[in-house]
């Protein structure tokens, strides 16, 4: 049954996938998935992963086809990353994991109208 709403749950609906694409992305690259949308009072982590020892926060952003308001990864703005940077902060005091190194990465995607990837782009050391 359609929502009132089918903006807000279509773009839901499309956060999701490209979580799940991104996801699916990793393990198959031979990440480990530690937490999926762990959220706290400074926000939310999409995917928390490792690979070796390094502990890797990826921030996930899509975009419907075009790219004519630029790259999904190019939303990814000075705010946001402090905002990343406070959340992982908890998320690390919370999980005891001190010790660990940390790097951010993020992961663009381009969604088709069947919400499969048309492509996808995983930048290391994003910031």
């Amino acid at each position: 049954m359609p929502s009132r709403f089918g903006k807000k749950d279509s773009r839901k609906q499309k956060g999701a996938a490209a979580e799940e694409l991104a996801a699916a992305a990793l393990v198959e690259k031979g990440y480990r998935i530690l937490d999926r949308n762990w959220r706290c009072r400074f926000g939310e982590l999409d995917i928390v992963a490792e690979i070796g020892a390094t502990l890797v926060i990826i921030e996930v952003r899509s975009r419907s086809g075009t790219t004519s308001f630029g790259t999904p990864s190019e939303s990814v703005n000075a705010r946001k990353m402090i905002q990343v940077r406070n959340t992982a902060q908890q998320y690390v005091h919370h999980k005891r994991y001190h010790e660990r190194s940390i790097r951010f990465d993020v992961i663009s995607i381009i969604l088709g109208a069947d919400l499969s990837a048309v492509s996808m782009e995983h930048i290391e050391n994003a910031f």
